[in-house]
């Protein structure tokens, strides 16, 4: 096992388990917005808690599942942007060991590898899941989740799977699963924000998950941004598209409207 304080550099005490998710928090921490690490000692899995301590009261939490290259600092950002919104966010890392890349080819090996088992895959969620419910200040019968790219597939199959979650943002997501959504299965809201110019996500691909759904009974909407590539969150877009030549691209407009509508999502499936 890597030492902690080589993870968690501001940790004075390395604490772990075998099977517990451990909250670490760096001594003298200032008040306000901040994020937090997180380990999973048997799993050797990192995490990152966002919160305001400034705020009182129970709140939603909102899980926030990375793209193929990990949990780095783009998912550590989105979940410190849904603090500042006034949620308590848990970045979670679906690949263990904290493993993180920017190559495409190791990072479809590491999804392909987190993904292989979906019973697995499940696990680790539900196991971020858990504790984020436990958190003091998380209200725990409003849970959402979000993800981007291989994240936004991952949040989908966990709804389908019937994860007790309130609502769900799948950020250009792949839409494609081996285990169809059953009627009365999933539990969540969907909200599903897709570039138009997506060359990982076909037209086909998604008349087929509309016919899912719709024949699932899911409630669900999909949001099409014409003109935006695959990634078109991400701001290191272009450069991985120049880097790799990968059909990926950061398009502003269709970044800050997708995160208005799930502003608004939120507003009315976790907040009202």
């Amino acid at each position: 096992m890597e030492p902690i304080h080589k993870v968690l550099p501001r940790i004075a005490i390395p604490l772990f388990r075998d099977d517990a998710l451990i909250l670490l928090r760096p001594p003298g921490a200032k008040r306000g917005g901040q994020g937090h690490h997180l380990f999973l000692g048997r799993d050797h899995n990192e995490g990152y808690l966002a919160s305001d301590v400034n705020l009182e009261g129970k709140r939603p939490g909102i899980l926030v599942v990375h793209e193929w290259w990990g949990l780095n600092d783009y998912a550590r950002k989105r979940a410190r942007m849904l603090a500042e919104l006034g949620y308590t966010a848990l970045a979670v890392d679906m690949f263990g060991d904290g493993k993180t890349t920017d190559h495409p080819e190791e990072a479809g090996k590491f999804a392909m590898e987190s993904m292989r088992s979906l019973d697995t895959a499940r696990a680790r969620f539900m196991a971020a899941y858990n504790l984020l419910k436990e958190q003091p200040g998380v209200d725990g019968e409003r849970i959402g989740a979000i993800g981007y790219c291989f994240g936004g597939g991952v949040v989908l199959e966990m709804a389908r799977t019937g994860a007790d979650l309130r609502g769900v943002v799948s950020f250009h997501g792949s839409l494609g699963t081996q285990t169809p959504a059953e009627r009365g299965a999933v539990k969540a809201r969907l909200l599903v924000c897709s570039g138009g110019d997506d060359s990982f996500v076909t037209p086909d691909q998604v008349e087929q998950f509309k016919k899912e759904m719709n024949e699932a009974g899911v409630a669900y909407t999909f949001e099409n941004f014409p003109g935006a590539k695959h990634a078109f969150t991400n701001p290191d877009a272009d450069t991985y598209a120049e880097k790799y030549g990968l059909a990926v691209g950061y398009n502003k407009a269709a970044d800050e409207k997708s995160w208005a509508d799930m502003r608004a999502f939120f507003q009315e499936v976790l907040v009202r």
